[in-house]
């Protein structure tokens, strides 16, 4: 049996953050993240009105968003049982790249409506969350803390002249949602 601690040093939140009374604690989601893409928009927007220039998610992954602290990563094996537990606060962020300037809380808004109404731009984790997992006979186990959420391709559109759209630029962004917990998984070694 192994006692595992997560901590971190504390990360001023944005106004964005979700606070830890507001998150909601699930572990071993086992089959719970996507092996592939889910294509949401496959085709540019036709826009004759509205904005100027917009964002659009083009499709998402469901990811589970390691914290990225010491000590909230644990192996413990072969066989019996891990006992781990977050002892230090920290956040987990939105990380967002692309091929120009972006605007990330457009693309956390975005987000919100296209992918899930539980991603934001920042996650609080919070102490006191124990978490016990028997480990298969001759296996090892790997326990790591973090966020459930998503990563997602976004592209940014412009129009031009009265109907037409042009895609300015486009990025990936990994997003953290209000759920979080530890990540199961075995290997042989």
């Amino acid at each position: 049996m192994t006692a595992g601690t997560a901590g971190a040093a504390e990360v001023p939140s944005d106004d964005t953050a979700t606070s830890a009374d507001q998150t909601t604690d699930i572990n071993d989601r086992q089959g719970w993240e996507d092996e592939t893409e889910q294509p949401i928009l496959e085709k540019t927007p036709y826009y004759c009105d509205g904005p100027y220039s917009w964002y659009s998610i083009t499709s998402k992954k469901a990811y589970h968003i390691p914290s990225w602290w010491n000590g909230t990563k644990f192996k413990d094996g072969p066989g019996g049982t891990m006992t781990v537990s977050v002892t230090k606060s920290g956040t987990i962020g939105t990380e967002v790249t692309g091929s120009i300037e972006w605007d990330s809380n457009a693309i956390i808004a975005k987000a919100k409506a296209q992918v899930s109404i539980k991603v934001t731009g920042s996650v609080t984790v919070s102490t006191g969350h124990n978490y016990s997992h028997n480990i298969s006979r001759g296996k090892y186990g790997h326990l790591q803390y973090g966020s459930w959420g998503y990563k997602v391709n976004w592209k940014k559109y412009r129009r031009v002249g009265s109907c037409g759209v042009e895609e300015v630029g486009k990025g990936t962004a990994t997003l953290p949602t209000s759920e979080t917990g530890w990540k199961y998984s075995e290997s042989a070694s």
